[in-house]
């Protein structure tokens, strides 16, 4: 058995993610179990603060995803119990969870990324809906790309390629958020990049290639066994290659972020990338892509994981002056 101590893979909640969530959940468990760490598994419920306060655990893996798990929230209970836990800091998921925030925040840091306009549904609907889409279509053109700005898993997003086709995008996308962000479409290859941090510095990992089926990686392409293609590591030239992992580097920097990130890119037909968004608590399934590349970089999931848990009780351990 591991010297870590009993850990608590937390997974499920009340997000549109929650199926996701609980499968990531299931495969890091097993996955920690197999390298001799005592795991417990536990929901986002009402049970959950006192049984972390009656026996506290060694540290938390929080593996929720969507909003009540990214946007920072849980992480400040568990800062304000004092339960170590893997992955980013509260401030930092804040950040990172907004799409346009990030966009925003990685701009700043020289990263390219899409054109985009930010429109609440307020506005939309205040001030003329299809005089406002015109006016989005003159400024970015067709296609686009329409999502919530806040939630993962391609819930509410559409690529657009005619104008037609532009409200069911919107009234799709409101379903699952209150703001949309409408971004320029990059047509290219579609890639991801993990950046992982067992205490030597941030290390991006090779790209993993994503193939859909259909042609859109949606929701039902991520997570269906069989409706994507995932190549690892990406059929990307060296160059590029250099590149993707560098903007994934600086984007985890720019935003703060600690642990495990992915970044999610497009390299376009002349070779650029392009910063698309960042996951602070990436999905763990059998299709997700994070565990893909730590096989493509030769990782074992569980001894990454239990690495990065080892990372947070030493975080946690208060230190000593000399």
């Amino acid at each position: 058995m591991s010297d870590l101590g009993r850990v608590v893979v937390l997974a499920g909640g009340l997000s549109h993610e929650r199926e996701v969530s609980l499968r990531s959940g299931r495969r890091v468990s097993e996955a920690l179990r197999d390298v001799g760490v005592e795991v417990e598994e536990r929901d986002a419920d009402a049970g959950l603060i006192p049984s972390l306060q009656s026996d506290p655990p060694a540290a938390v893996f929080p593996l929720l995803h969507g909003v009540a798990g990214e946007d920072g929230a849980l992480r400040e209970v568990l800062d304000l119990l004092e339960v170590p836990y893997a992955g980013s800091t509260p401030a930092a998921c804040r950040s990172a969870f907004d799409k346009p925030v990030a966009k925003t925040v990685v701009s700043a840091a020289g990263v390219r990324t899409p054109e985009s306009v930010v429109l609440p549904h307020e506005t939309f609907r205040e001030l003329g809906a299809q005089t406002v889409l015109d006016r989005i279509v003159d400024r970015l053109g067709l296609p686009l790309v329409v999502k919530p700005t806040r939630g993962g898993s391609a819930l509410g997003c559409s690529v657009v390629r005619d104008v037609s086709e532009l409200p069911a995008a919107m009234v799709s996308c409101f379903a699952y958020g209150d703001v949309s962000l409408l971004e320029r479409h990059v047509s290219g290859t579609e890639v991801s990049v993990t950046v992982v941090d067992v205490g030597d510095g941030p290390q991006a990992l090779p790209a993993v290639e994503i193939v859909p089926d259909s042609g859109v990686y949606d929701y039902a392409a991520r997570y269906n066994a069989g409706a994507t293609e995932f190549i690892a590591p990406a059929r990307l030239g060296d160059d590029s290659a250099a590149a993707c992992a560098q903007m994934a580097l600086a984007a985890h920097n720019a935003l703060g972020l600690r642990d495990l990130s992915r970044s999610d890119l497009i390299v376009d037909a002349d070779g650029l990338s392009w910063f698309l968004e960042v996951n602070v608590a990436p999905g763990m399934t059998e299709t997700s892509l994070v565990p893909l590349a730590f096989e493509s970089a030769g990782l074992d999931l569980g001894v990454v994981c239990r690495e990065l848990l080892d990372a947070a009780v030493r975080r946690a351990a208060p230190t000593v002056d000399a």
